[in-house]
């Protein structure tokens, strides 16, 4: 598995496993599944990735290491 990340078009790309793309399919707002000739899914495209994954996930981040500084100073 690969990840690459554009950040001048804000897209993030999972490549799964190499090889071609036979179909594409919009799961989700700005998330785009590629499947193979079998319909196993070769990649994940995901538009407005800053906002989507990488802004949600720094604010996941910081809201768990908030809850382990309060149990820390308990």
């Amino acid at each position: 598995m690969k990840v690459r990340y554009d950040p001048k078009a804000d897209i993030l790309y999972i490549l799964i496993r190499e090889g071609p793309v036979a179909d594409t399919d919009e799961v989700d707002e700005d998330v785009w599944f590629e499947y193979d000739e079998e319909g196993n899914v070769v990649g994940i495209e995901i538009w407005n990735a800053g906002e989507n994954v990488i802004r949600k996930s720094l604010l996941e981040i910081e809201r768990y290491t908030k809850a382990l500084d309060r149990k820390m100073e308990a």
